[in-house]
């Protein structure tokens, strides 16, 4: 099985196609407080110029139904990442909305409730993927900072069955991913700071690193 991996925080089409063109699966962009957030009407001016079997992710923290709906048809998204705050419901909505073919993500922040709360999106038929995250008191994602890839081994990842469906982020780097892969043995892997030469703009080198070191660590 091939490893599914998303650049997130995209604010320009350069860093878009950088993405795209390193061999990408998904970009990701930010609808949410952040110093990489993007507007709609930017994105709906980006995405026209990806190709389309890219996947183009809008990540949500706090947004109405209604605004992610309309986000989705405006700017073309492939995709949605739903942090906290989302009813139980939220996913099954928007699955009647948009279809099948709209790929949906619910977060999963590490600690004392993340085994409960993923096994409760694992068992909704609506969700296609967990992405495990770390946060700050300030922030939701983008933090740069781990979470305890051992002790999330023996829970949230350890059943090989539910892996196809858990993406890993939080504190991902070129240095660090092919460590995490090897312990976490993810679906997918998701990355922002990692890849930055400052919040909202990606480095070229670092990018082209991280997806090189990720594709070869999933081959071991």
């Amino acid at each position: 099985m091939s490893l599914w991996i998303k650049i997130c925080g995209n604010t320009s089409l350069e860093d878009a196609l950088l993405a795209t063109n390193a061999g990408a699966d998904a970009v990701g962009f930010v609808f949410a407080p952040s110093p990489r957030r993007v507007t709609v009407d930017q994105v709906a001016e980006i995405i026209p110029n990806l190709p389309g079997t890219l996947e183009k992710i809008g990540v949500f923290v706090d947004a109405s139904l209604g605004e992610i709906a309309a986000a989705i048809r405006i700017c073309s998204l492939t995709g949605v990442q739903l942090h906290d705050g989302f009813p139980a419901s939220a996913a099954s909505e928007l699955r009647k909305e948009f279809g099948p073919t709209l790929r949906i993500l619910r977060v999963v922040h590490f600690g004392p409730q993340a085994a409960e709360q993923s096994e409760a999106f694992a068992a909704d038929p609506t969700t296609d993927a967990i992405l495990v995250d770390s946060r700050t008191a300030t922030a939701v994602g983008g933090t740069g900072i781990t979470f305890d890839w051992q002790k999330a081994s023996s829970t949230l990842f350890q059943n090989p069955e539910a892996r196809k469906r858990v993406v890993a982020a939080g504190g991902l780097n070129p240095a660090n991913v092919a460590e995490a892969i090897t312990t976490l043995h993810p679906w997918g892997v998701d990355v922002v700071s990692g890849v930055e030469s400052a919040p909202g703009r990606k480095d070229p080198t670092k990018l082209r690193a991280f997806i090189t070191n990720a594709r070869a660590a999933k081959l071991h």
